[in-house]
């Protein structure tokens, strides 16, 4: 066991309070860690890395512990650094469309803020709720909103982050313009802690929608459905969200969701929303029900902002709601280019692999879930992993679009890259973290 002696931290060591640190929200569990610290000063963070140096023990730096790849479940030799009390206040500057924030920052409270004063931080993962403005960061989190805005990593300006040689730096500035060489911070940015530890972050805003679309759109034939979001595309309409359910997952809240969830219609469906200013105007709908045609034909409109926040109400809880009913499941977070959503369900059809998806249709980021995971040969649960993830990649995609890679996706990520890619990754966390004590064992 290491000494622990920390001028400013709380260091945690009790058995039973260390147990739930071994997990995330993904099937993983590590082992206990060595101990948890949960720092508040710099020197706290000197004296941690000076002794993870000395003592031969890693870092697994961890926020609220919502991550679906096991990128915060400790290895072995670790102590795990929980960020929830790390010091700060979230400030935003409205002059320079800024928000900056301390890794501990709620997400919740970080987009609450950008709100209240008018402005958007679009980045809203299912555990927006629920997560901290850190790991959102150290992770690239994603949500129904990157179809239109894009990642995490779109908003970040600058990072304040914990690096090997003990101190704190800060990589990129507040400006949306700046241009000296290759963005360190970026490189941070959804790394998952493996170069170093994010403490806080400025972000950039935008101003507030001011008008917003929310459509139901039940389909009859679920194939009718995969087509849509490019035909959307090509014809000039981008959604800031386009979301769907297949037929099997519909089923499952039609017949035990919560009472909302049960009235939801069609063989499959998707919820479509849209936010460019005039977006609610009759000459909008009628053009967008050309582009739809006759997947059009039993579109729902919501009417009110009450209802438009039931219908994503049904949205969030569908993860929480399939885990609880399967508690075993695996959900992998494949991508594929809008132009290849057919294809891959084709593809999965060939593979007879009993799946269920739902998820973010509008930029091919597809949530397919293994219902049945506990229950299946862990040899053929591997292999049916690995058959979709080379399947996505085969179509030109990729095999995580917003979860992340840490412990669950790191044999089939090293597998199937690029060995010259992996090799560069791993030259930088040589370069940057050279006694490899940040996140040991994740990703590479």
């Amino acid at each position: 066991m290491p000494t622990l002696r920390l001028p400013h931290a709380q260091v945690l060591w009790d058995p039973e309070i260390l147990e739930p640190y071994r997990c995330d929200e993904s099937h993983l569990k590590g082992p206990v860690p060595m101990a948890v610290v949960k720092p508040t000063s710099r020197e706290d963070l000197r004296e941690l890395v000076r002794l993870a140096k000395s003592e031969g023990f890693g870092l697994v730096p961890r926020g609220a512990g919502t991550g679906k790849a096991g990128g915060c479940v400790p290895t072995s030799g670790t102590v795990v650094v929980d960020l929830g009390i790390w010091p700060g206040e979230i400030r935003v500057s409205t002059q320079d469309l800024t928000l900056s924030a301390p890794a501990s920052a709620w997400l919740r409270d970080v987009k609450g803020a950008a709100d209240e004063l008018g402005f958007f931080y679009p980045p809203d993962p299912n555990s927006w709720p629920l997560c901290a403005f850190g790991g959102s960061l150290a992770t690239n989190a994603g949500g129904p909103n990157a179809c239109k805005y894009g990642m995490t990593r779109h908003w970040v300006l600058s990072v304040d982050a914990l690096m090997g040689d003990g101190e704190i730096h800060t990589f990129g500035t507040g400006s949306v313009k700046q241009n000296v060489g290759p963005s360190l911070a970026q490189m941070l940015v959804g790394s998952e802690g493996i170069f170093g530890m994010i403490l806080s972050a400025t972000v950039r805003l935008i101003p507030k929608p001011s008008e917003f679309l929310t459509l139901l759109l039940p389909v009859s034939r679920f194939a009718d459905l995969l087509e849509l979001p490019g035909r959307l595309c090509a014809k000039g309409f981008l959604p800031s969200a386009f979301e769907f359910f297949d037929p099997a997952v519909l089923s499952e809240l039609r017949t035990s969701g919560p009472e909302e969830a049960r009235r939801l219609p069609g063989e499959a469906l998707a919820i479509l929303e849209f936010d460019d200013r005039g977006c609610t105007s009759e000459a909008f709908i009628v053009s967008l029900v050309d582009v739809l045609g006759d997947a059009a034909e039993h579109l729902q409109v919501a009417s009110e902002s009450r209802q438009r926040e039931q219908i994503w109400n049904v949205r969030r809880l569908t993860s929480a709601f399939l885990k609880e009913r399967h508690p075993n499941k695996i959900s992998e977070d494949i991508v594929v280019p809008r132009s290849r959503i057919s294809a891959f369900f084709a593809g999965l059809e060939t593979l007879q692999i009993p799946a269920v998806s739902y998820g973010h249709l509008g930029d091919g980021n597809l949530h397919v879930n293994l219902l049945a995971a506990g229950e299946t040969d862990p040899m053929e649960l591997d292999r049916q992993l690995k058959s979709i993830f080379k399947l996505a990649v085969d179509l030109g995609g990729t095999l995580s679009g917003e979860h992340g890679i840490g412990l669950a996706k790191r044999d089939a990520f090293l597998a199937l890259t690029d060995p010259y890619q992996i090799e560069l990754l791993r030259a930088l966390k040589r370069s940057w973290d050279p006694d490899g004590i940040f996140n040991p064992g994740k990703v590479i």
